[in-house]
């Protein structure tokens, strides 16, 4: 995969904080309609990326690229191209879902009838039409999850990332929102999902096993159960992180 055909490029990049290593020479790729499981346990270095992904650190060295543009040089273009949930809630509770999406929609520059577009669009794809006048406190966790991964989609981003987007959930609503992003695949967006928990990452498209900051493996879940002689990817990943000592 070239970095032009990738939606997001991340080339050995570091990120210390003192003198603690929270990202060592990492480098990943995601294409257009792929679904990216980035696997690790906490502490593993998964949240210290996806802030570097979405502008809030930046890295000591190496690069980011998403769709094309590096987010050192050019972070309003690359930025514009990201949708990202967050691991901690970040809606506004007290007003609708409806205007939680508009405000997104506002702050990325849609006018008024694009987010009106959009608005419909997204909230019949992820089933929330009949929610749009609710106030987002009054809805279940999941429901505001699936508003979150809404709010994310309604400037259209060429790369979507999900950081641990089911903890907190019930079975049911995590296999929902996991349902709703693997769909997007279809629609050429590229995704990475990060998640502690292996039965997230069964299905994607490739496995990238982060631990102590640096990427141990990559593949199909397929091909790491063969390479490490286990019998599943819960086994593979137990075995490859356990040979390395528990995260810093």
């Amino acid at each position: 995969m070239t970095q032009r055909q990738a939606v997001l490029v991340v080339k050995d990049v570091v990120k210390r904080f003192g003198a603690v290593t929270a990202l060592d020479h990492v480098s990943l790729q995601v294409a257009p309609g792929e679904f990216v499981a980035l696997l690790g346990q906490n502490g593993a270095g998964k949240t210290t990326l996806f802030q570097l992904l979405s502008g809030l650190f930046v890295a000591d060295s190496g690069t980011i690229h998403i769709y094309g543009y590096d987010i050192g040089r050019d972070p309003v273009p690359a930025l514009a191209g990201l949708g990202i949930v967050f691991q901690q809630p970040t809606l506004d509770l007290d007003i609708s879902v409806r205007a939680n999406l508009r405000f997104h929609g506002g702050l990325h520059g849609l006018p008024a009838r694009v987010q009106d577009d959009r608005l419909a669009q997204v909230m019949a794809r992820l089933g929330l039409s009949d929610m749009a006048n609710r106030k987002v406190r009054e809805l279940s966790g999941g429901n505001r999850r699936r508003v979150e991964l809404a709010r994310a989609l309604m400037h259209e981003p060429r790369i979507l990332l999900m950081d641990e987007p089911t903890v907190g959930l019930d079975p049911a609503s995590r296999r929902d929102l996991l349902h709703h992003v693997m769909k997007l695949r279809g629609q050429g967006v590229g995704v990475l999902w990060a998640t502690h928990l292996v039965d997230e990452a069964e299905d994607a498209d490739r496995v990238v096993i982060l631990h102590r900051g640096q990427v141990l493996r990559e593949g199909v879940a397929a091909a790491l159960t063969t390479e490490t002689g286990a019998g599943n990817l819960a086994a593979a990943f137990m075995a490859l992180t356990e040979a390395k000592g528990a995260p810093a």
